[in-house]
């Protein structure tokens, strides 16, 4: 929708909304600091309404519970948007949500629409080169058409993707003029009273599998091609998937009571089991707040959302009441999703550093469920995703193609990285190149690509169960990657380790795959070491070969942020690392000086290697691949960079990694610094780094500023972030400036003398700048708000047309029948392939599990000390309802089993009435080091944790890239590893053996 890592608001905004809906987020449970916040905004007079299965710890603080069956919100929401067009677009046009709607979301563009049999279906964006007055522009593939309301001309509007990545700069703003001549104009809207002909058009309900037709305004457009083409508004098309009729012709709904209609109130309670009356009450008590406050209506989401397989279109569904009702980029309104400390403020300098860009370092930066579902053998167990996943019944074919066949797809496409990458060393492969007679990069990079066409070469994704393409090392740094963060456990345990498991599952995935290799026999224990870097003795360290203890808060110099509150905060050193500890930056920086001495030996001169890098956000490979096609079937040239990943060649020199590690390369200087789009020059910053010869190394006679010193790593992203250095925030907005042709560096008057050190941090908290890398304005004491940039100084998003994304026109979206919002029920679990062996003896029953984030601790860690096991039973319990377990002859403190065919987790029942009938919680995250006894059902093996009944599903549509903010960045985009969706099988223990 915006092309953003979940930017959001600080919680100190919270008490600007009038109207806060917490839905997914149990913020009493896990925002213990911020929930205040909550509380006060309704003392002050806010509605507030928590939407939850379960009556949560929010749910108290709360004027109105919203009782919705797990995973059914988006229903809820479609209802709510339904209303909202009927009675404030149609019925009466507010007049602040019109002019909303008009510039900062994409409703006034064309749409195509293209013949299916006696109807027509939403197609593809239409492109400025396919007509005449527009063929010869620049990027015309990626600027797009509306109408001039007041004289009907085809505009092209400022702010596309094409504008952005055009080489004349100052056509990037949000202004309602023509690209191509500056003139003004007014988006047309709706053709309703203005049209060439009512054309029957699909739009399909997921809940009833009913193809509906109904009738939207067109108009005809004559392309380059002579083609007359129909034409319809975004905004025409929404009313027509969400079932407004406005007196057209088709299968409308009769009104909100008409149950068998998409969308309308009556519909939606099939789904939710909540009144049509509270979600008509609901939409128009936000849609009249949104309009009396311009936007002051917020939702607040936890990861609870994030983890359904559908949970994209739960976030589209309620993101649409809030478009339609002016609430993003407004202080107290916004989307506002929070996950742990996700922001990571000052990632203009950090990420450089980071990744080791500053010496010229191309970092291989993974996505990680498409890694664990590929490597721990996940995939093997998967059925077709298409079984599960809703598709039209008319979709092409790739729409039916299995996850594994996807992600395949998504790697050779550059959509996706995946490492390893080839079935062969990439340093031999280099080396070969050479030997048939590459000079250049540009040679090694054709040898590449010959010997991928040719099947010499393949990728390892291709085939992960050749030992050749197994993973050998993994590194485990301050994450229980092996419990808390193990989506599919067991099956870790299984093929990484090959150590004791309790996954009895068949591997079903032979019969569906068609490109990816399938092995007959599984391989098992695939990793030959496993380190982890930890201050605890977690699952994780329990099952690795080296503990490498290190420093928690207190014992080290770090910097924390969050996207909470707009402060940078130091962890500093109140007592030294216990016993052998070292700090993260002692340990990595003892790994490099190893590796660097041992290369004196293995690798004394440089070698080359080659790394595949996806095509890009934030760069122009989001304008390279306009059509979904896969050069591997001949449907077009494999061209790096295109069609396919990038190549990119580069010498490492091992010996120096050590070197590298302890200095701050003079890339920084020579490339500048910068995030999300925006670049700033920083060379002077770095000179004046040199000159404090204290902090300074010498590398073979050169100087360098020094990180060796975990405060001097600090110093460094602090003296060279915009959010901590006014001298270079200027100078970001002034290339924001050249690129938009907005006035822009205003916003930076006032903070051009403010520089924030570490020891100003330790000091004093210091608020950090407003910055053109994020899109919040916080001037003048102003509270966080994302996309407050782009509402008040027309800055566009870095999306697709530049706008807020109602329709999603990617073949990829189009093919899954996801273009427009839409309602997918959840995964049946008959199909699903959570219990296809386990066998139900009678004593026990099914239930969804859900697995929020849990209280007084962070994911596993803190949870585990003698005092707090004391308070929470010793252990983390199944929450389950008193008539579930009343059935089962369970008791509250019961020993239960709760298991499927992935895994087992034993633990006691928590009896209560707060949890609804068919449904089961165990919240976030069990450890094996304590109460774990040994399963029933699982012949006497010990039982695991929360993760041992998940096992990975991707969903195909969030693999896609190289199409506007549909393009890979690390953190960014990629397929969630959803778990929401399981089912498991609850039964009481007969006899309780540890």
């Amino acid at each position: 929708v915006w092309g953003e890592q979940t930017d959001v608001c600080e919680s100190a905004d919270w008490y600007n909304s009038k109207f806060i809906v917490s839905m997914g987020a149990n913020l009493g449970m896990t925002r213990t600091p911020d929930i205040h916040f909550f509380s006060e905004a309704r003392h002050n007079g806010s509605k507030t309404v928590v939407m939850s299965p379960d009556f949560s710890m929010v749910a108290k603080h709360a004027d109105q519970w919203i009782p919705a069956h797990a995973g059914s919100d988006g229903a809820f929401w479609m209802a709510v948007t339904h209303v909202i067009l009927k009675e404030w677009h149609v019925d009466k046009q507010t007049p602040y949500f019109m002019d909303y709607v008009k510039r900062y979301t994409d409703s006034p563009f064309l749409v195509r629409l293209d013949k299916k049999g006696d109807h027509f279906a939403p197609g593809r964006l239409m492109r400025a080169k396919e007509v005449n007055e527009y063929k010869n522009v620049t990027n015309g593939d990626w600027k797009f058409l509306m109408a001039d309301a007041a004289t009907g001309a085809l505009i092209t509007p400022k702010g596309t993707m094409g504008y952005r990545w055009d080489e004349q700069q100052g056509n990037w703003n949000l202004k309602f003029e023509n690209g191509t001549d500056n003139r003004a104009y007014d988006p047309e809207l709706t053709f309703l009273n203005k049209h060439d002909e009512v054309l029957q058009v699909e739009f399909l309900d997921y809940g009833h599998q009913h193809l509906a037709k109904r009738g939207v305004p067109v108009r005809y457009i004559t392309t380059v091609d002579g083609e007359r083409v129909p034409v319809a508004t975004i905004y025409d098309i929404t009313m027509g998937q969400y079932g407004v009729g406005r007196g057209l012709a088709g299968e409308y709904p009769a009104d909100y009571n008409d149950k068998n209609a998409s969308y309308t109130p009556a519909w939606q309670e099939i789904f939710t089991g909540i009144g049509r009356n509270t979600a008509i009450k609901f939409a128009r008590e936000w849609a009249g707040t949104a309009e009396a406050t311009k936007g002051r209506c917020m939702v607040i989401v936890g990861a609870a959302i994030n983890h359904w397989f559908h949970g994209n279109l739960m976030y589209r569904s309620a993101i649409m009441a809030q478009m339609l009702t002016g609430c993003n980029g407004r202080n107290g309104g916004g989307m506002n999703h929070y996950v742990g400390q996700e922001k990571l403020a000052p990632v203009d300098s950090w990420g450089t550093i980071m990744s080791g860009k500053d010496h010229g370092t191309v970092p291989r930066l993974q996505q990680a469920p498409i890694w664990h579902y590929i490597n721990s053998s996940q995939w093997r167990y998967d059925n077709n995703q298409a079984d599960y996943n809703s598709v039209p019944n008319d979709a092409n074919p790739l729409a039916r193609k299995h996850s594994a066949d996807w992600v395949l797809m998504s790697v050779r496409n550059g959509w996706m990285p995946f490492f390893p990458q080839y079935n062969k060393s990439n340093l031999d492969i280099a080396r070969d190149a050479r030997k048939e007679g590459a000079q250049t990069e540009a040679d090694i990079r054709d040898y590449v690509v010959r010997k991928l066409k040719s099947k010499e070469l393949d990728y390892s994704v291709a085939d992960p169960d050749d030992p050749i393409n197994f993973p050998r090392n993994w590194f485990i740094w301050r994450g229980n990657a092996l419990m808390s963060s193990a989506k599919g456990h067991e099956y870790m345990l299984n093929h990484y380790l090959g150590t004791h498991h309790n996954d009895i599952a068949n591997e079903v995935a032979g019969e569906y795959v068609t490109d990816i290799k399938y092995r007959e026999k599984s391989p098992s224990g695939k990793m030959d070491l496993v380190v982890d870097i930890n201050f605890r003795m977690d699952t994780s360290a329990l099952y690795s070969d080296i503990v490498l203890p290190t420093a928690s808060w207190y014992e080290k110099a770090d910097l924390n942020s969050t996207d909470m509150h707009s402060f940078i905060h130091p962890l500093s050193e109140a007592v030294p690392p216990v016993w052998e500890a070292k700090t993260d930056w002692q340990i990595f920086q003892s790994i490099a000086k190893k590796v660097s001495e041992m290369a004196k030996t293995h690798f004394p001169a440089p070698v080359t290697d080659i790394v595949n890098v996806a095509l890009s956000h934030d760069s122009a490979d989001e304008i390279t691949q306009p059509r979904l096609l896969d050069w591997t079937k001949g449907e077009c040239e494999p061209i790096p960079g295109k069609t396919m990943h990038k190549i990119v060649v580069i010498d490492r020199d091992y010996t120096q990694i050590h070197n590298k590690f302890i200095t701050l390369g003079e890339g920084v200087a020579k490339q500048g610094l910068g995030a999300h789009g925006v670049k700033y020059e920083c060379a002077d910053v770095y000179q004046e780094m040199l000159e404090k010869k204290n902090h300074v190394q010498v590398v073979d006679g050169k100087e360098y500023p020094s990180l060796r010193e975990d405060v001097e790593a600090c110093d460094a992203v602090l003296k060279l972030s915009t959010l901590t250095n006014g001298k270079l925030n200027m100078r970001g907005y002034q290339m924001l400036e050249k690129k938009t042709g907005l006035a822009l560096t205003d916003l930076a008057e006032g903070l051009q003398a403010v520089r924030i050190d570490y020891k100003d941090l330790q000091t004093r908290p210091h608020r950090y700048n407003t910055s053109a890398v994020w899109s919040g304005l916080m001037n003048d004491g102003r509270a966080y708000a994302a996309y407050t940039f782009q509402v008040d100084r027309l800055v566009p998003w870095r999306t697709l047309t530049g706008r807020q994304h109602i329709y999603m026109d990617h073949d990829g979206y189009i093919m899954f029948g996801e273009h427009l919002p839409t309602y997918k029920p959840s995964p049946l679990p008959q199909v699903y392939g959570d219990i296809r062996k386990t066998v139900n003896d009678g004593k026990a029953r099914m239930l969804n599990c859900l697995t929020p984030h849990g209280k007084w601790h962070i994911h596993s860690t803190y949870g585990d000390t003698l005092r707090m096991l004391t308070l929470s039973r010793g252990m983390e319990p199944c929450w389950m309802s008193e008539k579930d377990a009343a059935d089962l002859g369970i008791k509250d403190n019961d020993w239960v089993e709760v298991y499927n065919d992935h895994g087992v987790y034993c633990t006691r029942a928590c009896v209560s009435s707060r949890i609804p009938r068919g449904v089961c919680i165990v919240y976030h995250s069990p450890e094996r080091t304590y109460t774990v006894p040994k399963s029933q059902v699982r012949g006497g093996r010990r039982a695991g944790g929360h993760n041992s009944f998940t096992r990975v599903h991707l969903k195909p549509s969030l693999m896609v890239g190289g199409y506007g903010q549909f393009s890979f960045h690390f953190n960014y985009w990629g397929p969630v590893g959803a778990n929401r969706d399981t089912h498991v099988l609850v039964r009481k223990m007969e006899k309780v053996e540890f």
